[in-house]
């Protein structure tokens, strides 16, 4: 009997430690989910100013149009600034047959006072005075400095700017006059990324498709998976189709990328979760859509009470080359494969009313079409890249929309773990079983019988 009663205590010690086991268990895997040293519960990054492209080379912009403006390479990125109502000067070198996009990204500081007009203004000159395009980018009805991107653009085989030799780009600070103005007198960051299309090697269409979908998607259902975003174009964050949550402050602006194929597209809206407060701010987020060059597709912003709301971007056709023949800026700009650029800015304004947050946003990214083959360019863009979605950009590309990624979290445990702490778990478990076991028949054997 003494056997059996040992047998009985020994058995119940066993089952106690793994009732505390099975307790720990949530705990122990969560710990070895994280790397060594991390802690359990990290605390949200605090944004950071404006990510400008690593190893961009920073020039100084001339009065006038001269040839000691700085020379710009198109495949390269630049860094310089611009002061209240300045004029500067840059130079390009262009041949005959490639159309040149030359992107300019204004950045004001954090803590500038701006007005609806504000903004920029970006030309391309040939070497006579002719303009060949301007655009313009201004912050809005947010009243919210943010980075600001207007492109100008040379293309080829149009009626103005022809022919190989030095071309001009004028970029312009817009500040508008009165109350306010001194606070505005500090310079502006500018970021300028100039690229290249060669022509075609067979001469193709040269009207826009007629047809294609253009009714309003419905937007993705599912539950969000956190995504935090990209503080520039060269830190934008790779989305493919589903629904992303991340949260922002007044005054953050987070960069996304979709890696869109020819022939497909895409369509993109963004939610502004509810926060307690009352009153109005107008152009309280902004979600603006800029194709592989940066240029204008599209945006859309939003009024905000404090209840929840939502704005979405204008249906767009799929990606063609001929498409740059289309009228609409929001077709012609969809001329090209390669990574579109989705920027959500979260107006600085909303502080005064509903607090610094952070706010909950929401965006729903939904992509479709068939994807085919590009056109046969006569030679190689700059940058080499630019047009181009790789095996690896397919690849890196996550989709979410109908989970809250917590299977991709379990999954990702157990493939993390693999032989190492995965299979320690498991053999622990495996272990107490086993021994409950032994002991069990140990306890049989050792029963009188009748």
């Amino acid at each position: 009997m003494r056997a059996r009663g040992g047998t009985t205590a020994w058995t119940r010690r066993q089952a106690l430690a793994a009732r505390r086991a099975l307790i720990l268990l949530p705990a122990l895997c969560a710990a070895l989910a994280l790397p060594a040293g991390a802690p359990a519960a990290a605390a949200p990054p605090v944004p950071g100013p404006y990510a400008f492209a690593p190893g961009a080379r920073t020039v100084t912009g001339a009065q006038r149009p001269t040839a000691d403006a700085a020379l710009l390479d198109p495949g390269r990125t630049y860094r310089s600034s611009v002061p209240r109502n300045g004029r500067l000067y840059y130079r390009l070198h262009l041949t005959a047959a490639e159309t040149a996009y030359v992107p300019v990204t204004a950045v004001p500081p954090a803590d500038t006072a701006v007005s609806a007009t504000d903004g920029i203004r970006v030309s391309l000159q040939d070497a006579k005075g002719t303009h060949c395009s301007y655009a313009s980018a201004r912050f809005g009805a947010g009243l919210s400095p943010r980075p600001v991107t207007a492109l100008a653009q040379r293309d080829a085989g149009k009626a103005l700017c022809q022919g190989a030799g030095t071309y001009y780009v004028l970029v312009e600070r817009l500040d508008a006059e009165g109350s306010g103005a001194a606070a505005r007198a500090g310079r502006w960051d500018l970021e300028i990324a100039p690229a290249t299309e060669p022509g075609l090697e067979q001469a193709g269409p040269t009207t826009a498709p007629q047809t294609w979908n253009s009714a309003t998607p419905e937007p993705l259902t599912g539950t969000a998976r956190e995504r935090p975003g990209g503080t520039g174009f060269t830190t934008a964050r790779p989305l493919g189709q589903g629904v992303w949550r991340t949260t922002l402050a007044p005054g953050e602006t987070r960069f996304y990328k979709v890696p869109l194929d020819w022939g497909r597209h895409l369509h993109a809206s963004a939610d502004l979760g509810g926060a307690p407060g009352h009153g109005y701010v107008g152009g309280a987020l902004n979600l603006s859509l800029y194709n592989p060059v940066r240029g204008y597709v599209d945006d859309t912003s939003l009024g905000y009470t404090g209840a929840p709301k939502s704005a979405a971007l204008a249906p767009l056709p799929p990606v063609e080359y001929a498409n740059r023949y289309a009228v609409p800026a929001g077709v012609t700009s969809v001329r090209f494969a390669g990574d579109y650029y989705l920027v959500v800015h979260l107006s600085a304004q909303l502080a005064g009313t509903f607090g610094r947050g952070p706010f909950e946003v929401t965006l729903r990214v939904r992509t479709g079409g068939q994807a085919h083959a590009g056109p046969g360019y006569a030679g190689r863009p700059a940058p080499d890249d630019v047009f181009t979605i790789s095996a690896q950009d397919r690849e890196s590309v996550p989709t979410g929309g109908s989970g809250d990624g917590s299977e991709h979290r379990a999954m990702r445990l157990v493939a993390v773990g693999g032989i190492g702490a995965g299979t320690v778990l498991l053999l622990v478990l495996g272990g107490w079983t086993v021994a409950a076991r032994r002991a069990h028949a140990r306890a049989s054997a050792q029963k009188p019988t009748a």
